[in-house]
């Protein structure tokens, strides 16, 4: 029986210049995607958009999903260093409600592409073995290291750490519900109030 081929890992940039390259692939297979969505876009299509070639694009991103959930990321971070990435909520503010509207206003941010943010959420629903070589706890993201920061010291860190996991899985639930038009907006925001108070009670 053959076995099955294995994942390869993606490399990590050695230098800004390979730095910068990985970047200009990211631009361009989010504009790509924001014209064309995910079915169309073709990865010789980002590479010669990026300007690099084709096995470049490969070593970094290993597949067409795995580069729209880098992209995914990638505009999560441009979100997040756009926000005051400060310490934890001021005394005064309410943490909850700093949690909700952080994920409401990326949720608008990731909307206001309809393609592009099908085509992330088309990627995350591929198979994840064969899509994310390596894998990682979301808590140590960018959007999971704000919410931990956003949440203080409330509680002990391990449950600081699964109080971030479900608002983040929450999100992203709502996320795809926005997308799909299942839901409102008037109503994911409500419900991303509520779960952000429910999970984030002290």
């Amino acid at each position: 029986m053959a076995r099955p081929a294995e994942v390869r890992q993606p490399a990590a940039p050695m230098s800004n210049r390979q730095a910068a390259r990985q970047v200009r692939i990211l631009h361009a297979a989010s504009d790509l995607g924001a014209r064309e969505g995910l079915a169309r876009v073709q990865m010789h299509d980002v590479a010669k958009e990026a300007g690099v070639a084709i096995g470049t694009l490969y070593r970094y991103f290993p597949s067409k999903p795995y580069l729209f959930l880098s992209v995914l990321e990638w505009h999560i971070d441009q979100f997040l260093g756009g926000r005051d990435a400060g310490c934890p909520a001021a005394d005064g503010t309410d943490p909850a409600a700093e949690v909700a509207e952080t994920l409401i206003e990326l949720s608008g941010k990731l909307l206001a592409s309809p393609l592009l943010a099908s085509a992330v959420a088309l990627s995350s629903f591929t198979e994840y073995a064969s899509v994310v070589p390596t894998r990682f706890d979301i808590v140590e993201r960018a959007l999971g290291q704000r919410l931990l920061r956003l949440l203080g010291g409330r509680c002990d860190k391990e449950t600081a750490r699964s109080r971030v996991r479900l608002l983040v899985y929450s999100w992203w639930g709502l996320f795809v519900a926005m997308l799909t038009e299942e839901i409102t907006t008037e109503q994911a925001e409500a419900d991303l109030h509520l779960a952000a108070r429910l999970i984030a009670a002290p």
